[in-house]
């Protein structure tokens, strides 16, 4: 930059040969250099203004447009982005098929303490065991005489609690607004619930999680805020539950059994309408695990889903169909039962002596192993195996539970010609009773496979055909005959059409081997007959009938009466009208003797 002098020799010079004065020159450069200065600031300071006009002029644009967009769209509910949502976001419902409350949320409180507040330590410590009889007053005493901050009491209170803890007017103890997951039917369904508990807590909140069953298995749905609330529909029906459950409570009882399942499933869609697991717990107050000994043992473990037991007899109807699929037999052709069959170093006998030779359907009335080894000896250890797997005897079930991949079945490690013969009557392979029901359901459906489900309204899966239709018709009234005239008499349920096969396993060792004086008992059933809706399986764990002179363990005996008295309440409350006179099924006319 080149700068003026204020007083140049030049003009200096030429000032005094005039007899001018060289101050003036000095004088109007400073004056010129100032104006100048004055037009560069104020060209500066309009641009700044014209600048600042423009950013406030596009602000005003931003925020105009912003409001028009607002005015013109839809109100909505503001949603939560802060990082106290998943504390505060509250937990959805679960509700039967028909509305009704199974899990809700309830309003309470946590109690809590600050020590350094409290005016009377010991006397606090001594009024809440007063109120509270499972706290120590001397681990209490010790924390708040101690050098703690802050420690919890109790997570959650009554009202009747909170009040008293209120009227002991200690200004260091505290309450916190809680929600706790309530159950409002008690231990009802308990399996299928599950429970919860707390997750991260604050003093004013508190995340609830679910820890099993549906609660645990959905639990990211049932936190999901942009559900807005909306409750999770269960397949269940409160009612028929609470019948299922009373009535397997009181036949387990009766039979002496150790524990019990039961399963009534809708055929067309899979939906469970009712899954009991006995003994069971309130999901309010859920019980421990064990650390040790049998998991079967606690009431915390599902029969139903987790149990996988070897299911007897009632695994010879899928020997048969499956025989009659491949157009080995017809449920006339003639089987040689003679007892005991050997095979290399094995013998495998029937029950009773049955003579020398029965019908394919005489084999599953009469309940023959040997006939059933007979029958899977024509199959083939290969094309059995490929015939239960789509069955779905060789994976986890697929239902909502957080259990269900637990139960898994127990397979042979080689499946051998031996094994396949034992597998059609049900040894050496064990499943859930919950398999058992869906491939029941599979033959009950007309040979198309079905898999269960405990959610309501879901779109129905169809699955693959497994079988004609025309096998499924022949199994079905091979079933019924069972009823009618074999080892199920007593699950005769007048009116009603019950079909269905008993099952009595000898009970596996842990260590291996059986037991020769405890059983697996069970009945898996479908009704009415004529036209399948239901399929009813029920599983006794350990039972003994002793009404007469010798104890009495097998299926007929203890799981069948049982499951007939579930089917005689609930066949009402499903809306089955009964029928009189005689059964037609496809042509066959079932008449009792």
């Amino acid at each position: 930059m080149i700068r003026t002098p204020l007083r140049p020799l030049a003009r200096i010079l030429h000032a005094r040969t005039t007899g001018q004065n060289p101050d003036e020159i000095e004088r109007e450069n400073i004056r010129l250099r100032g104006e100048a200065t004055r037009d560069k600031e104020r060209a500066r300071a309009e641009t700044r203004l014209l600048v600042v006009a423009v950013f406030f002029l596009a602000a005003f644009s931003t925020v105009g447009l912003r409001m028009g967009g607002l005015a013109a769209s839809e109100p909505q509910e503001p949603q939560l982005t802060n990082s106290d949502a998943p504390i505060l976001a509250q937990r959805a419902d679960i509700l039967d098929r028909k509305g009704r409350v199974l899990a809700t949320n309830l309003v309470t409180h946590a109690l809590y303490a600050q020590p350094p507040m409290m005016v009377d330590p010991v006397g606090t410590a001594e009024k809440l065991v007063g109120i509270f009889p499972d706290l120590e007053r001397d681990r209490l005493v010790k924390d708040f005489s101690g050098g703690r901050k802050f420690l919890w009491i109790k997570k959650k209170i009554s009202p009747e609690q909170l009040q008293a803890v209120h009227d002991i007017g200690d200004p260091g103890l505290l309450f916190g607004p809680r929600e706790m997951r309530l159950y409002p039917n008690g231990a009802l369904a308990a399996h299928i619930l599950g429970g919860s508990r707390f997750g991260a807590e604050g003093v004013s909140s508190a995340e609830i999680l679910g820890v099993a069953g549906v609660e645990k298995a959905r639990d990211a749905w049932l936190r999901d805020p942009a559900n807005q609330g909306a409750p999770l529909e269960l397949s269940l029906d409160l009612t028929l539950q609470s019948v299922v459950e009373e009535v397997l409570d009181g036949g387990m009882k009766l039979m002496n059994s150790k524990g019990a399942a039961a399963i009534l499933m809708e055929v067309k869609t899979g939906e469970v309408l009712a899954m009991a697991s006995l003994p069971d717990f309130d999901p309010n107050d859920r019980p421990a695990p064990l650390t040790k000994g049998d998991a079967s043992d606690s009431p915390l473990f599902n029969r139903a889903v987790q149990g996988v037991y070897e299911l007897g007899s009632t695994f010879k109807i899928f020997a048969t169909s499956q025989a009659l699929e491949l157009g080995l037999v017809s449920p006339e052709t003639m089987i040689n039962t003679k007892s005991p069959m050997t095979y290399g170093r094995h013998k495998i006998r029937d029950f009773h002596n049955y003579g020398p030779e029965l019908s394919v359907t005489d084999v599953i009335v009469e309940s023959s192993n040997v006939g059933t080894a007979r029958i899977a000896q024509m199959i083939g250890p290969e094309r059995q195996k490929a015939f239960l797997e789509t069955m779905g005897f060789t994976q986890p079930t697929p239902v909502e539970l957080i259990e269900a991949p637990t139960g898994r079945p127990l397979l042979p490690q080689k499946w051998s010609e031996i094994s396949s013969m034992t597998i059609g009557y049900g040894h050496g392979l064990s499943a859930s009773p919950l398999h058992l029901a869906s491939a029941y359901a599979t033959i009950a459906n007309g040979g198309i496979k079905v898999e269960p489900t405990i959610l309501h309204n879901g779109a129905p899966k169809i699955g693959a055909r497994v079988m004609s239709e025309a096998t499924a018709q022949k199994s079905l009234a091979m079933m019924r005959a069972v009823v009618t005239r074999g080892t199920a008499s007593f699950g005769d349920v007048k009116g009603y059409q019950v079909a269905g096969k008993t099952g009595t396993a000898d009970k596996a060792k842990p260590t291996g081997g059986y037991y020769k004086d405890k059983v697996i008992a069970t009945f898996a059933s479908v009704f009415p007959v004529t036209d399948p809706k239901y399929v009813l399986v029920l599983t006794l764990d350990e039972p003994v009938e002793t009404s007469g002179s010798m104890p009495r363990r097998t299926a007929g005996w203890t799981a069948v009466p049982v499951a007939a008295e579930v089917i005689r309440r609930v066949a009402p409350l499903l809306g089955l009208r009964p029928e009189e006179g005689p059964e037609t099924l496809h042509g066959i006319t079932l008449v009792k003797d």
